[in-house]
């Protein structure tokens, strides 16, 4: 039983997210001070108690969504339907290309943040070509 692209993709994609989410809910103080740097992740964790909590709870919460997009992509990589996995890939694809005009949009603007966003514009761009990609493949394969 070989493993389809759409199984791979998606259990990838899983890991990450899963990971990720994970990281977020119980590490994200050593996560900003990763990707900002230190003096960037002690503003990123505000200025008062109240602030700290505020933004320790919205990680969290936040963390926990990445899980269960994660979890819920897991699921997802075992639907055997060649057109729900060409619907769920397309949807995907402008999932993670909204996310990164969102952030040259909004988030450049952001004085902590500006110098992050080209990055991980990127990163949302090469996580829309997986996608893409295995649309190409899959196009491929049905009509080879």
């Amino acid at each position: 039983m070989g493993l389809s692209g759409f199984f791979v993709v998606c259990v990838l994609h899983s890991l990450v997210a899963l990971t990720c989410g994970i990281l977020m809910m119980f590490y994200s103080n050593e996560l900003y001070i990763f990707g900002h740097g230190l003096e960037t992740a002690r503003k990123l964790q505000g200025s008062t108690p109240h602030d700290q909590l505020l933004f320790r709870t919205s990680d969290s919460f936040s963390g926990l969504l990445l899980f269960a997009i994660g979890f819920l992509l897991f699921m997802v990589a075992f639907v055997k339907d060649r057109e729900f996995q060409s619907f769920f890939a397309k949807g995907c694809v402008l999932l993670h290309i909204a996310m990164a005009i969102w952030r040259a949009c909004f988030e450049r603007k952001l004085e902590d943040l500006s110098s992050d966003w080209p990055r991980q514009v990127v990163g949302d761009i090469a996580l829309a070509f997986s996608w893409v990609f295995l649309l190409v493949y899959s196009w491929r394969e049905k009509y080879d």
